[in-house]
């Protein structure tokens, strides 16, 4: 399922992975404020760290199961459409 994503995607630590670099901070903010619309409509929440200031990473998986499920890819595939 990760050769269907388009973003470099990982598996780590039983959770889908993804590091991606931004231009400056506001456009990482500006990129959890889309995800958070995405997650809140899916009733799925990924986690989402902000490090060095402009590089954003993003864990998804189900945390009730600690698990990868069906629900994550298809959050992680409605993430992706949004890096394009």
């Amino acid at each position: 399922m990760l050769k269907d994503l388009n973003h470099d995607w990982k598996i780590q630590n039983n959770k889908l992975f993804l590091s991606t670099k931004q231009k400056d901070f506001m456009a990482c903010v500006d990129l959890i404020n889309q995800i958070a619309q995405i997650a809140e409509k899916m009733n799925h929440h990924p986690n989402l760290y902000i490090n060095d200031y402009r590089t954003l990473e993003i864990e998804v998986y189900t945390h009730a199961e600690n698990k990868i499920t069906e629900k994550d890819w298809e959050l992680a595939e409605e993430i992706d459409k949004i890096l394009d």
